[in-house]
């Protein structure tokens, strides 16, 4: 058996010896690219965190990826060696389909944790083709959860409490521990993502490399420091994640250098493109980690997962993390009220930043 050692030496010597490309050849480029991920990725182990990692995926804008994000994201993990668990708390469902889970109507499911107060254990399903992926389905019953939840007491904890009870009882039966937790939400602010803020230490936002994904983002974080305060101290944005990537058009360079520059500690290395096969997997039951592992969308998101491992929980102190561009020491937190108006100018400056006017003209028409 190979030492770690030697391992690292024999993907050292293997990429130098791709050959060299640039932007000139942007086909070559992407090739020799996806060939140093797979020879520096596939079979790899990633490190295991001190404690059980819980991360949110939220984004209140639908369409940026953020089942996607969630499912590929836990396949990758869990194919390194790692326990996850994807709770799919979206009523679409969407999580659950990708990940190949029984979550038709009477199915044991979020619904029945959050509402009906069962334990967490009771609606836990192994991912059929990972052993070491666990998901918690959704189930069309979850689409009236929102107003089941008003009337119950203690309605944004349940989650929480029931999350804590089934990983203390792993612990208690001697069961691996898990590593991961990754929770999809709906594209809506409501109670279900209120829970699934307050069950999470972190928060992984997916962002569209488009304008109109910007919209919007205030007003996320500021729902996230709202949480914090009252809720859940211990919630900070952690992860950006850029996703749906052409670097052949010059607005998703745009939107990726305006988010570096605004979110530098939190936003990842690896871009997502848009990908086929990425779209195609869901269809199959399987995320593209296991639909087509060699494609591009897949070594992305392995990458991806990679280096959410190394990062750790990136917490760059107390500091506020949301100043947004335009608003000089404006900052997005849960201090001093702002107007409504306010609040709407300030994401249209913060969207309004990329492109210029011409743009911003060009959307309006």
């Amino acid at each position: 058996m190979q030492s770690p050692d030697s391992e690292d030496d024999r993907r050292a010597a293997l990429m130098a010896s791709l050959p060299v490309t640039d932007e000139s050849t942007p086909l070559a480029a992407q090739l020799a690219e996806d060939a140093r991920r797979r020879i520096d990725l596939q079979g790899r182990r990633f490190p295991r965190p001190v404690s059980t990692r819980i991360i949110t995926v939220a984004n209140q804008k639908g369409g940026v990826g953020k089942t996607t994000t969630t499912v590929n994201l836990a396949a990758g993990l869990a194919l390194s060696g790692l326990n996850v668990l994807v709770i799919d708390n979206d009523p679409q469902g969407n999580a659950s389909t990708a990940l190949g889970v029984e979550h038709r109507a009477g199915t044991p499911s979020v619904y029945d944790v959050l509402v009906d107060g069962d334990p967490l254990a009771s609606a836990v399903q192994q991912c059929p083709d990972i052993p070491t992926l666990w998901c918690v389905p959704a189930t069309i019953d979850l689409s009236g959860a929102e107003i089941e939840l008003v009337s119950l007491v203690s309605r944004e904890t349940r989650l929480r409490r029931a999350l804590d009870e089934y990983l203390a009882g792993r612990e208690r039966e001697g069961l691996a521990p898990i590593d991961y937790v990754l929770v999809d939400c709906p594209p809506s602010l409501g109670l279900l993502t209120v829970n699934a803020f307050v069950v999470g230490r972190e928060v992984l936002i997916p962002i569209q490399c488009e304008y109109y994904a910007l919209e919007g983002l205030s007003q996320l974080l500021k729902t996230i420091e709202l949480i914090k305060s009252h809720l859940n101290p211990g919630l900070h944005v952690s992860t950006i994640l850029l996703t749906m990537y052409d670097g052949r058009t010059n607005l998703a360079q745009q939107v990726a250098a305006e988010v570096r520059e605004h979110f530098p500690e939190q936003t990842l290395r690896t871009t997502v493109p848009r990908s086929v096969r990425i779209s195609e997997a869901p269809s199959h039951g399987q995320t593209v980690m296991t639909y087509d592992p060699g494609s591009t969308g897949a070594l992305a998101y392995l990458e991806a997962a990679r280096e959410l491992t190394e990062r750790g929980a990136n917490r760059p102190g107390d500091r506020d993390l949301e100043t947004l561009p335009g608003r000089g020491s404006s900052r997005v937190d849960g201090g001093s009220p702002e107007s409504a108006s306010e609040t709407v100018r300030t994401e249209h400056e913060f969207a309004g930043t990329i492109g210029g006017p011409g743009l911003r003209q060009e959307e309006l028409r």
